[in-house]
């Protein structure tokens, strides 16, 4: 019997209750207004009061009322039909709601129970498996959804049988399997597990050995994203941080795109429904929404609703990696999803950490960051979860704790500055501060220079240095003017200036720049390295620019024009003889 409470004290959503049993952390319970239900969450349990958090308006509450504890966390529902859907942190189906907003107390499913999958079998009967292998599949879109071993199965088990291929609902028994004690045990193809509990059933988790391509330059040659790695992307309001996540979606080297809007603006959310829609996918031809889940939650909405949204993000990308699928999972904006933790802790008066954070900010995020990761299933492939998470620090300030919170979790870091979005050098990302520790990775050093280029490492270190001695240069020039440092001052921040506008900056708006395959990405990264060590004499630092000029201006209409054709020949030929002082 689940156990029961009475509320006696509220403070915003945060619901004081009475119990007469036993309660656990993060379990979920609904509090009873008249014919309405209230979900929410434990968060502190202390002696016979249990401080719940709950997911909605709690307008009308009062002490008194009933509560009942469900004896479980928040549960993702997890079954064929979610890829081209659009949730909200509860993982409510936002196409079957009542009205233009979700009213007090209604919850919707978020499968369709009645719809009929064409299922196809892959285990047979006296196989043994265990948690998360692979009994059979149906076609979700394009896509090959696995029907698997319930996650919350323990032990193992052995197929008794299997059901033929044929049309069935999501509720029908698909298999059948056999525990150790010879109970038997139906298998559906629908499931749920918590959110705030990572999923397993894989044999290893192995460190991350090959890039994951986004398309993006500024990514895939200077600081590369590896699959089943992490990063993120902090940034003043205003500086591209949505639309350069948009962009990775869109190009971005994966099967399954998952974007979680925690805590963003209504207009921003609804910029997401009004585009993913629309988007062409560059790799299959075919709408990119057939591919995207949209988890939302707006930032008018209360704090458990918000923080929840990550973690419903996170549990059904570990989902679909299980199924042998790379998930590029894309969260904006954490900075949000902090502060609904702040809230919480603040509301229970924990001790505050630093700007009233709590004090374990930087443990929560980096738990949560660690589930990501490329695994070897059971059967030994492969599946990934690759997640970018944007921060909105409050003033572009990136000393900020969520920020350096962040820092110590994510490998990849990707600062926008707000003087280069002024200046319109989109994606606006800072070549200086920003950085990929997976560069230093072995694995993924000798990948890179295996499949692009033998010495691909090197000519990216030699292209950061380049940059970073041009801005040194730079400084120089502008404290001391023109004619007061040498030639070779001009010469290196010519240098960093031609990598800065053939190499970082990208028209997204272009149909050939938008998106850059790594091997046009070798050709221009050598091709710039080339002329930056061709020796040129110079008279004054008139000429010195209007031959870098030159050389920017064609080599940016060689990336606007279709890589290796009859417009990119003569550009190129071009180039040969600006750098050769052929006339």
């Amino acid at each position: 019997m689940n156990t029961t409470g009475k509320v006696t004290g509220i403070i915003a959503n945060l619901i004081t209750v009475e119990v007469n049993g036993p309660v656990a952390q993060n379990e979920i319970c609904y509090i009873k207004l008249g014919d309405t239900k209230l979900m929410a969450e434990v968060i502190k349990v202390n002696g016979k009061s249990a401080s719940v958090q709950v997911y909605e308006s709690t307008r009308g509450v009062k002490k008194g009322n009933d509560v009942e504890f469900m004896g479980h966390m928040l549960e993702a529902t997890l079954a064929p039909g979610l890829l081209s859907s659009n949730y909200d942190g509860l993982q409510n189906n936002l196409a079957t709601m009542t009205g233009v907003f979700l009213t007090k107390g209604e919850y919707t499913s978020p499968i369709d129970m009645e719809k009929v999958w064409e299922f196809s079998p892959i285990a047979k009967p006296g196989d043994k498996v265990v948690a998360a292998d692979w009994l059979g599949e149906v076609k979700e879109g394009w896509l090959p959804h696995k029907i698997m071993v319930p996650f919350s199965f323990k032990g193992d088990y052995t197929v008794k049988s299997v059901a033929k291929a044929g049309n069935y609902k999501v509720t029908d028994t698909v298999a059948v399997v056999t525990d150790e004690n010879g109970e038997d045990h139906d298998v559906t193809m629908i499931q749920k597990w918590p959110v705030k509990v990572a999923i397993g059933g894989y044999k290893e988790k192995p460190r991350p050995y090959k890039i994951m391509e986004t398309g993006v330059r500024c990514i895939d040659t200077l600081n590369p994203m590896a699959e089943g790695g992490t990063g993120f992307i902090p940034g003043p309001f205003g500086c591209g941080k949505t639309v350069l996540q948009h962009a990775i979606a869109k190009q971005g080297e994966a099967d399954v795109i998952i974007m979680a809007a925690c805590g963003e603006r209504a207009n921003e959310v609804v910029e997401i429904f009004a585009e993913f829609p629309e988007l062409v996918d560059a790799r299959t031809g075919r709408k990119l929404m057939e591919r995207t889940t949209i988890i939302c939650n707006t930032s008018n909405m209360p704090v458990a609703a918000r923080e929840a949204s990550v973690y419903t993000a996170m549990t059904i990308g570990e989902y679909y990696r299980a199924m042998g699928l790379k998930v590029l999972l894309l969260a904006d904006s954490t900075s949000r999803w902090a502060q609904a933790l702040r809230e919480m802790s603040n509301r229970m008066e924990e001790l505050p950490g630093a700007d009233a954070f709590p004090v374990d900010l930087p443990a929560i995020i980096s738990n949560f960051y660690a589930r990501a990761g490329i695994v070897t299933l059971n059967n030994g492939q492969t599946g990934s979860v690759t997640f970018i998470g944007t921060v909105s620090p409050a003033g572009g300030n990136l000393k900020e704790p969520v920020t350096e919170s962040t820092k110590k979790a994510a490998r990849c870091f990707y600062a926008l500055n707000q003087s280069r979005a002024d200046r319109k050098r989109y994606p606006a990302v800072d070549p200086i501060d920003s950085y990929s520790k997976y560069l230093d990775y072995p694995e993924i050093a000798e990948y890179l220079n295996k499949t692009v280029d033998s010495n691909w490492v090197a000519n990216v270190n030699k292209a950061k240095n380049l940059i970073l001695r041009g801005k040194e240069a730079y400084e120089q020039i502008n404290i001391l003017g023109d004619d007061g440092v040498p030639m070779e001052y001009h010469s290196r921040y010519w240098k960093s200036e031609l990598i800065d506008f053939i190499i970082l900056q990208q028209d997204a708006f272009d149909s050939i720049d938008c998106s850059t395959p790594m091997d046009r990405q070798e050709f221009m990264l050598k091709k710039v390295l080339e002329v930056c060590d061709t020796p040129v004499e110079f008279e004054d630092f008139e000429e010195c620019g209007a031959f870098y000029k030159n050389v920017i201006n064609i080599m940016r209409q060689m990336n606007y024009s279709v890589y290796k054709s009859a417009d990119f020949e003569k550009y190129l030929e071009q180039l040969n003889k600006v750098i050769n002082h052929d006339n």
